[in-house]
């Protein structure tokens, strides 16, 4: 839990590269949201992360 209470801002967190880095810091421990430029996408992505 290195980022355990830890805020991210991940931008083009609903694809590729972006989303593995948003997942990545959830499983560590962060919070925060995540942007991209499909809305639809972006929400779901949102919501399969339970936050």
């Amino acid at each position: 839990m290195r980022l355990k209470n830890k805020i991210a801002v991940v931008t083009g967190g609903n694809s590729g590269v972006g989303l593995g880095i948003a997942n990545a810091f959830r499983s560590e421990g962060a919070f925060g949201t995540i942007t991209g430029r499909n809305k639809k996408n972006t929400r779901h992505r949102f919501r399969a992360a339970g936050k």
